[in-house]
């Protein structure tokens, strides 16, 4: 399901159906000039031109979000900043000075009046905002068959319980509307997950295992999302029920058997995108005929390299601790407790003229395909020169991201150069199979399952083992699309764990071990800092890596993170004004803001 004009405008269509607030009555008591009424759209075309509506608010980028907030960025699905550059993946990038909000989530040390948070609020209640709308029309529309009733009512509820998803994990206490309220000032008092669950469970019971369109929610992304609202919760035999389901009989909106795809690459490159590693993923294209790239990775567009073939921006740099990480041993297996003590070689304070010769210790090949370091093949653009592609590296750090970045090959048919900044067509993957199995070994352990709990890593490391995924020399360095040769660009090593190792391991160093995996496999994908929270490991993790990073990089130097306070992000203070009832807030602030 490309994103298309007719989504667009079914964006737009969906939009017109929010009630209005902040007017006056004489205004309320008008119809809206160029609104259709209710009446005319509840049909089964209407619905579904809503529902479409309420995919489209999936990329952050519609009325009442980014681009009323000014900022692109503070909406994006991927949670590159709140999820990544929070868990300690990334540097902010660019220039101290360039995005300082950003700076301050970084560090935390936001106040609720941080315009990011409100950007991002108002994003998720959009989409909310039009799933409601969705089923509130459903329940008028006389001309449906029961089945496509059924169908349309569990993505709507699909979609309406990831945006609450969103907003629970950030967010913590939010308020609950759902297609059946009309008094919008609601307070912040209840645990809304029996809400998200209930959602999911529909959805899980009621959608199809296929669907016509590739981009809609099957069964088994709505079951994938029960079972990660279970492991959140901690309801660790729940999870596991469900993802034995997922992993048995899953199957992708187009027909395919979950599993992993041979080349890890391939969940990053829109020419192999909606495969069988592709559980649920925001659709993106480029060239929509729009002339934006509102629907090609807007939320992206900062996060190229700088005074690159990319032309902008510069942001979102990995940090020197996540590059560490994927340091192996001799028998390629990750120094989970002690990966900062064999620290990678980088390019830190010289510039691109200067001699450098990479690091030759052994490396986990994902390394490459998510780090973008100094004489390493980036992708096929060439090999990384260092500091000239670093907006500025004494701030930042000397890497950059390369999960979200475009082939050279193909890029006059996946990337938009429509903007300033570039777009591309690269799915958003919210989830994919290998984080289902992550999150699988991990309910597994939780319970002592431990031997399962290790096939089940073992199924995402092995995948990294196979030769195809290290990252090969270029044949002709002048000219990197001449193709690779057979020459590894890295000394690379990485192998499953022996048979009995979580055994041997315990229970609690297993999880340790689950939970490096996951930092490993799912790096730069905007996970890492709620993983942490979910583990109540914040504390422990984020403060280590502001000691070790800071020593080396100043922009999180000094920072602190203060449990009990900043596992959530603080309430906006714009909604906490504007949501008032005899001049009181109906929302109560989160602790410590």
């Amino acid at each position: 399901m490309k994103r298309s004009k007719l989504i667009l405008m079914a964006a737009a269509l969906a939009s017109s159906m929010q009630l209005l607030s902040s007017c006056g009555e004489d205004f309320l008591e008008k119809p809206a000039i160029g609104a259709l009424s209710e009446d005319i759209i509840a049909n089964q075309a209407g619905v579904e031109k809503l529902l479409i509506g309420a995919y489209a608010a999936l990329d952050g980028q519609g009325n009442g979000s980014a681009i009323a907030g000014g900022g692109q960025w503070e909406a994006a699905p991927t949670n590159w900043i709140y999820g990544s550059v929070a868990g300690g993946e990334a540097h902010k990038g660019s220039s101290g000075s360039d995005q300082p909000a950003i700076n301050s989530i970084a560090s935390f040390i936001s106040d609720p009046s941080n315009g990011f948070f409100n950007t991002k609020w108002k994003a998720l209640y959009e989409g909310i905002s039009r799933t409601n709308a969705t089923l509130r029309l459903l329940a008028q529309a006389e001309d449906i068959s029961e089945a496509n009733r059924q169908r349309i009512e569990g993505e709507a509820r699909f979609l309406r319980g990831h945006y609450y998803f969103e907003l629970k994990k950030m967010f913590n206490m939010v308020p609950y509307i759902d297609e059946t309220t009309t008094d919008f000032n609601q307070p912040n008092d209840q645990d809304i997950w029996p809400k998200i669950e209930a959602d999911f469970q529909f959805a899980m019971d009621n959608l199809p295992h296929t669907q016509a369109q590739v981009g809609r929610a099957n069964k088994w992304a709505a079951a994938s999302y029960l079972g990660k609202a279970y492991l959140y919760q901690k309801k660790y035999s729940e999870a596991k029920s469900i993802f034995d389901q997922v992993i048995n009989e899953g199957v992708t909106s187009n027909g395919l058997k979950y599993g992993l795809v041979n080349k890890f690459k391939d969940n990053f490159d829109a020419a192999t995108e909606n495969n069988k590693e592709s559980v649920f993923a925001i659709q993106m294209v480029a060239y929509d005929g729009t002339g934006t790239i509102s629907n090609g990775n807007q939320g992206e567009m900062l996060n190229y390299p700088y005074n690159s073939p990319f032309r902008c921006c510069g942001f979102f740099q990995p940090t020197l601790d996540l590059a560490n990480s994927y340091r192996t041993n001799a028998q390629g297996l990750p120094f989970v407790d002690n990966y900062n003590n064999t620290p990678l070689k980088h390019d830190q304070g010289l510039s691109s003229s200067d001699p450098f010769t990479p690091d030759t210790q052994p490396v986990d090949p994902r390394l490459d395909w998510t780090v973008g370091r100094r004489d390493i093949p980036f992708l096929d653009w060439g090999a990384h020169p260092g500091q000239a592609w670093i907006r500025e590296q004494a701030t930042a750090g000397p890497y950059s991201s390369k999960k979200h970045i475009y082939w050279q090959e193909t890029a006059d048919t996946y990337s938009d150069q429509s903007s300033w900044a570039p777009g591309s067509a690269i799915n958003v993957v919210l989830i994919r199979f290998a984080d289902v199995l992550l999150m699988a070994a991990e309910a597994e352990a939780q319970l002592g399952n431990l031997a399962q709990a290790q096939e089940y890593v073992n199924m995402v490391r092995a995948r990294a083992a196979r030769p195809e995924n290290q990252v090969y020399e270029y044949v002709d360095p002048n000219n990197p699309l001449a193709g690779f040769t057979d020459d590894p660009a890295a000394n690379y090593n990485v192998a499953p764990y022996p048979d009995g190792y979580f055994a041997g391991l315990g229970k609690d160093q297993a999880l340790e071990a689950i939970y490096f995996e996951r930092k490993l496999e799912l790096a730069l994908e905007g996970h890492r800092f709620f993983d942490l929270v979910r583990w109540g490991k914040a504390a422990e993790e984020l403060n280590a890596f502001f000691n070790y990073e800071g020593g080396i990089v100043p922009d999180v130097r000094g920072a602190t993170f203060i449990s009990g306070t900043h596992e959530y992000y603080p309430i906006p203070q714009r909604q906490i004004d504007l949501q008032t009832v005899g001049g009181v807030s109906v929302l109560t602030q989160n602790p410590g803001y």
